[in-house]
């Protein structure tokens, strides 16, 4: 897993997400989000971490800053999010103006394979993030160190099928500069990091459902007609990976001892 080239800005600023590609992302998943399911699938899962009033999280990979800005508004959180691209983090700026929450929620640009402070954070918070990463090992390495003793981690992401897959899938995945696990792989790296109370459902039945939905989205955003023909046609593609197998999508969760 770990001999792939590390994901860079550049790379991550220079393909999948230039400033159009974003907007573009923003437009299906709702505003201030790029992520499956948009605000109510992250609003759900926010308030399943039943965190007390004041905890401090630590959003790795936070795009828009949709999950920052819902954590400190709806449920009194103190949030930092981080963020490796550029592109998304000038525009998230530009929305935790807007929101007036500048207060509450820091956003600043942060490998999370760098960091380096130590128990920190009441919970870790990703959303379809850690696909970017190769070292898996160190990436949770890292989120238990910065994590306080009885803190909580909560991630989605894209994950996979045990190979052979589709040629397909494959130049899929080469192409985007991903490194995917199976959810049993994902739950060995968290383990071996430390966490405690490891939850690893596969919950790509429900990634399929809000890929339809999102597919049906498509139809009403204004756009030139080649172009929404385009991004039809990749939810359809995901869509048809995730029924033959290949594609997955993980629900994670889990607990640094007291």
């Amino acid at each position: 897993m770990n001999d792939q080239p590390r994901v860079t800005q550049d790379f991550l600023d220079s393909s999948q997400y230039l400033e159009s590609s974003i907007l573009q992302y923003e437009s299906i998943y709702g505003e201030d989000f790029v992520s499956p399911g948009g605000r109510e699938v992250a609003s759900e899962l926010i308030a399943s971490m039943e965190l007390d009033p004041g905890s401090r999280v630590l959003d790795v990979g936070c795009g828009l800053g949709g999950s920052a800005f819902l954590m400190a508004r709806d449920f009194d959180l103190q949030v930092d999010g981080i963020d490796l691209s550029r592109n998304m983090l000038a525009l998230a700026e530009q929305k935790l103006t807007a929101n007036g929450l500048s207060d509450r929620v820091r956003l600043q640009w942060a490998d999370c394979l760098e960091l380096d402070c130590c128990a920190q954070y009441d919970a870790i918070y990703s959303r379809d993030v850690f696909l970017h990463i190769a070292d898996k090992a160190r990436l949770f390495e890292r989120l238990y160190a910065a994590m306080r003793p009885g803190g909580r981690l909560l991630f989605t992401d894209y994950c996979c099928g045990a190979k052979p897959w589709s040629d397909e899938f494959d130049e899929y995945v080469q192409e985007r500069g991903y490194s995917l696990c199976t959810t049993d792989e994902y739950a060995r790296y968290i383990a071996n990091a430390g966490f405690e109370k490891i939850c690893a459902q596969d919950e790509t039945e429900r990634f399929i459902n809000l890929l339809q939905a999102e597919e049906a989205r498509i139809e009403l955003i204004p756009m030139p007609e080649t172009a929404r023909q385009k991004m039809k046609l990749n939810w359809q593609k995901k869509v048809q990976r995730a029924r033959a197998g290949d594609q997955r999508w993980g629900l994670f969760s889990a607990l640094k001892a007291v």
